[in-house]
């Protein structure tokens, strides 16, 4: 049976048979459907994590001042046009409300039909509420914003009990100057007002907005580069013009490259970096001059270094280094593949073959040519801490990864054979 299919004909017929599959998935009875993967994998979330189905939690609400503190600091308020355009011009028709949250899952904006708003505030989407799944539960603004995919939820796949007369479709937006998210935009409305398109469409218009901020990020790089350019002017060797993210503006003395690694906290003076070794730093409006030191200043580019490798929080995995000598710290927030790599070369200090690698992550020794265009990719922020034939950390580096404490929570977007059984390893006393 497809219920989302069933639910555009019998709204009422699809959420009574998904209040038996949920009531029975619940109580661990057998149903005669199963949760979709990504509702299914949500409630084991909630679960393992306390959140009482029966009690419908509303957390404080932020004030007003906080409010507007998070909407002018947020770059959503960039691209409010956008979403407003291609999701509120058909409010009134179609019955459903706009909601834009932070990171965090805090409301912040929320606009459309104003009778979906009333019974939104019976609900507890209210402005400045916090509508993050281990809060609230399986949600249309929690959720995608752990998957970091669109997410539709309808009727009882919402976790909590009191939320199973309203439908939500939610999609994150991603910061593209870092890849972070920034927040999640979502369609919400009464039972009746679902829609299996909905999906597209609000995955759509996110993404629009995500285009945007590209736009004007292209726009902010243009403005440092007409900073920046008189000062390369004056410089003899190696030198580049970034913004705070490290994508540059303008090099000279070296090939160009779209973005550099930068340290942790990065502040005026010398420091190392990634692909650079000792740099002098210098500010600049909205970003930073970086000089490279020939190797007379570079005594000890390559010293030993603490590696952390952090894994705990969904999707939020990075790698935290912090050089010798001084030269600071830097975090590289990981892609899923990346994430799957190092997690793997933290396993095996002694180092895989890229034939070995290709075994862990497929399955499949010969897919050799994928492995090595991501290890490529790792080693333009990872270079000097890297070794390959085999591929490896280097030995005086200090590699330490940190777990989340649920094993089924290690890299659980991963169907590799290798990080499988590295889950099922935990378990082993």
């Amino acid at each position: 049976m497809n219920v989302t299919q069933l639910a555009t004909v019998d709204a009422a017929q699809a959420a009574r048979v998904l209040s038996e599959v949920r009531n029975a998935t619940l109580a661990g009875q057998p149903s005669r459907l199963l949760p979709r993967p990504v509702i299914g994998e949500s409630w084991g979330r909630m679960l393992r994590g306390g959140v009482d189905p029966d009690h419908d939690f509303r957390s404080g609400l932020l004030d007003t001042g906080e409010i507007r503190r998070r909407r002018e600091d947020s770059p959503l308020r960039h691209v409010l046009p956008v979403l407003r355009e291609g999701l509120l011009s058909v409010a009134d028709v179609t019955r459903h409300i706009m909601v834009v949250a932070d990171a965090e899952g805090r409301v912040l904006w929320r606009e459309g039909s104003s009778p979906v708003l009333r019974k939104a505030d019976g609900l507890g989407l209210q402005l400045g509420a916090d509508w993050s799944e281990d809060v609230v539960g399986t949600n249309g603004v929690g959720t995608p914003a752990v998957v970091r995919r669109p997410v539709q939820v309808f009727a009882a796949e919402h976790f909590v009990r009191s939320h199973a007369s309203w439908t939500c479709t939610g999609a994150p937006i991603t910061d593209p100057r870092n890849g972070r998210p920034i927040g999640v935009v979502d369609v919400s409305g009464p039972l009746e007002t679902m829609h299996p398109a909905t999906l597209a469409w609000v995955d759509s218009v996110a993404k629009l907005a995500e285009a945007r901020l590209r736009e004007l990020h292209l726009v902010s790089l243009e403005r440092l580069r007409a900073v920046g350019a008189p000062a390369l002017a004056r410089i003899a060797g190696r030198a580049l013009v970034v913004d705070r993210d490290g994508w540059t503006a303008a090099v000279t003395g070296m090939p160009y490259t779209n973005q550099i690694a930068l340290p942790k906290s990065l502040a005026p003076g010398r420091r190392w970096m990634p692909a650079l070794g000792f740099c002098s730093v210098e500010p600049l409006a909205e970003g930073w001059l970086v000089r490279a030191l020939g190797s007379e200043d570079e005594p000890v580019a390559h010293g030993a270094a603490r590696i952390a490798l952090d894994l705990t929080q969904p999707r939020r995995w990075s790698v935290t280094v912090t050089a010798s000598g001084g030269a600071g710290s830097w975090t590289h927030e990981l892609s899923p593949r990346h994430a799957e790599l190092l997690y793997l070369l933290a396993l095996h200090r002694t180092g895989r073959s890229a034939a070995g690698l290709a075994e862990d992550l497929f399955g499949d020794p010969g897919r050799t040519v994928t492995v090595r265009a991501e290890m490529s990719r790792v080693r333009r922020y990872l270079g000097g801490f890297l070794e390959h034939r085999p591929y490896r950390f280097r030995e005086d580096a200090e590699v330490d990864m940190a777990l989340p404490d649920d094993p089924h929570a290690v890299l659980p977007h991963s169907t590799a054979p290798a990080v499988a059984r590295g889950r099922m390893s935990i378990h082993v006393p």
